[in-house]
């Protein structure tokens, strides 16, 4: 009687130490099959891309989120703003002075987990409210951006792209919570592809009906602030190692921008 107990635990033992193997196993190859779904084209695949400025038809650029002055950008006419040489660990708030000479609020670097949070106590604390939010900023989590954009809307500010400066990946999505949005010429605002938070080890059908959700809460979020919710097509049909820069009229079609400037 004993041995046959003995026996019967050992062989659960057996079982479950199995079992925990299959399962540690299972989990580096979905962590494996994702790397190498995620980066391996990419590295493999990668286009050789123009670096100067984009013009119609010519717009897509390689994504470089730690370059402050892209080479797609021009800068020989921009504001007298000191700014660093790289860009900030996250989302830093600084006040400049306005063409008219009121106060703006340039929300510079990428944007980060808090960074909403952060956004949303730095303008309560502030003694005048900025006339405007200025922009330059790679992006960065989207869930972030589109909560920083629904802070600026509800405080009815003005977003503008100045000359030179960037607004890519998820920073769009702020730029356009404004009540009114001036975009400078030579000023860039791109788009491309984003994870919404879908983690390697998840199984495939639960991360495309994640991916899914976060599409439709952006798409919802566009509609919300008066954006043509087809401005989310540049972005879906655009890798995330590149980046679509929207020109001129893409900006007005899609009323992601009111009026250019310069």
């Amino acid at each position: 009687m004993l041995d046959r107990l003995a026996t019967s635990r050992m062989t659960i033992g057996k079982g479950l130490t199995w079992a925990l193997i299959a399962q540690v196993v299972l989990a580096t190859c979905l962590v494996v099959a994702d790397i190498d779904a995620r980066w391996l084209p990419r590295l493999t695949e990668q286009r050789d891309l123009p670096s100067g400025p984009v013009s119609p038809g010519d717009q897509v650029r390689h994504y470089d989120p730690d370059r402050v002055q892209p080479g797609f950008t021009d800068r020989t006419n921009v504001p007298g703003i000191d700014m660093p040489a790289d860009m900030p660990d996250r989302l830093d708030f600084r006040v400049i002075d306005s063409a008219d000479g009121a106060q703006g609020l340039l929300l510079l670097g990428p944007i980060r987990p808090g960074d909403a949070e952060r956004f949303t106590a730095h303008l309560a604390s502030m003694a005048t409210p900025p006339a405007r939010i200025a922009l330059n900023s790679p992006g960065g989590v989207v869930s972030e951006a589109l909560a920083i954009g629904r802070a600026l809307r509800s405080a009815a500010l003005d977003t503008v792209m100045l000359p030179g400066m960037i607004c890519l990946s998820s920073c769009p999505y702020v730029f356009a919570a404004g009540s009114q949005r001036q975009a400078s010429r030579d000023a860039a605002l791109g788009m491309h592809q984003h994870y919404y938070d879908a983690p390697g080890y998840m199984p495939a059908f639960l991360a495309v009906e994640r991916i899914q959700f976060g599409q439709g809460q952006t798409v919802d979020y566009l509609i919300e602030m008066g954006i043509d919710p087809g401005l989310i097509r540049y972005s879906l049909n655009t890798p995330p190692e590149e980046i679509y820069l929207l020109v001129e009229q893409e900006l007005l079609d899609t009323r992601l921008a009111t009026g250019m400037t310069d």
